[in-house]
């Protein structure tokens, strides 16, 4: 199992230092976001200053941008980080696609199952010089000239991720992509029930074997140097998965653990602006469900019990209280590596 990082920065004059302690201190991969800044832009600092850590978008916005623009940027970033890149894609929702990006939304799984075809036919052309001869339903590719190739490389199989919490985006996701990036709001659960299940069958619609997929996840985690530190933590992820429980598109994972109710009234909080009252619904048999806690000198090892056999791949889903000092992290990453030797 990876023990991954989330890259976080306020400009980019941060990112170089900051991956490159982060690699220095073990970490084995480093993730971006589409939230305040530009998923790609930050990882071209990435690429050209460390030596081995991977780096991946978790996730960049699909639909914000062609499948020609993303397979151009997939493209530099893989050759100039000598092939550690992986790209992580995901759908967003309808309201942030159509009002916040301009782009249209209509039948996300099967539009985003075309993006990633198109792609890979887009990389083939430029690696093997196949003629441009893609046409589907949303997207096509049709031409290019010596101009705007960028010609072959030496690490062309750029791993693609998928982000999903629907069964259908699951199977899509097993069906063309090489990894998939669990949301945060996930139980072990979750996992097993739905998402497992559903790459199984999106790989065998493929004619895939049932292995093979990565999968990556950011976990809640509920922990500190001390008491205070852990309450701190604690409401600060009470918060943030009443926020992400607050939200339709992720109802399906409440249902599944029968709090649909729960995720209803959180949803009437939301529209009434009641946002610092929202992590007082989560109960702690929620807390248990969706997130870790442990003292942070266990905390690696309780991690790794619970995902054995459901990721490859995992996070703390963003800094604990007293990250700042590197020696915590160092300490952290050397036990989590001990622990699945």
């Amino acid at each position: 199992m990876h023990l991954d990082a989330q890259l976080m920065f306020e400009d980019l004059s941060q990112v170089t230092p900051a991956a490159q302690q982060l690699e220095a201190l073990g970490f084995d991969a480093l993730w971006t976001f589409e939230t305040q800044h530009d998923p790609f832009l930050p990882l071209g600092l990435v690429a050209t200053g460390t030596e081995k850590m991977g780096m991946g978008t978790n996730i960049a916005v699909a639909f914000a941008r062609t499948p020609m623009a993303t397979a151009m940027t997939a493209w530099d970033l893989a050759r100039s980080s000598g092939g550690r890149f992986m790209l992580g894609l995901g759908t967003q929702v309808r309201m942030h696609v159509e009002r916040r990006f301009s782009m249209p939304f209509e039948h996300p799984a099967a539009r985003v199952r075309e993006y990633i075809l198109c792609m890979r036919a887009i990389w083939d052309c430029w690696q093997n010089g196949s003629k441009p001869d893609f046409v589907g339903e949303y997207y096509k590719f049709k031409l290019m000239t010596p101009f705007f190739n960028p010609g072959p490389m030496a690490h062309p199989d750029i791993p693609v991720f998928l982000a999903g919490v629907q069964p259908t985006m699951c199977r899509t996701a097993g069906e063309v992509a090489d990894g998939f990036h669990v949301h945060p709001l996930h139980s072990p659960r979750y996992l097993r029930e739905v998402v497992h299940p559903s790459l199984a069958e999106g790989r065998r619609l493929a004619g895939k074997p049932a292995e093979g997929m990565q999968l990556y996840a950011p976990v809640f985690c509920i922990t500190g140097l001390n008491a205070a530190q852990t309450a701190e933590r604690e409401a600060f992820v009470r918060g943030q998965i009443a926020f992400y429980a607050s939200t339709p598109n992720y109802r399906h994972i409440l249902d599944l653990h029968g709090w649909t109710a729960a995720g209803e009234k959180l949803s009437k909080m939301v529209r009434a602006g009641e946002w610092d009252k929202l992590g007082g619904e989560i109960t702690d048999e929620m807390l248990d469900a969706f997130a870790v806690t442990a003292p942070l000198d266990k905390l690696p090892g309780v991690l790794r019990q619970r995902y054995a056999g459901l990721v490859q791949r995992i996070s703390i889903y963003l800094p604990v209280p007293g990250s700042d000092d590197p020696q915590v992290w160092q300490d952290f990453a050397g036990a989590f590596h001990a622990a699945g030797a």
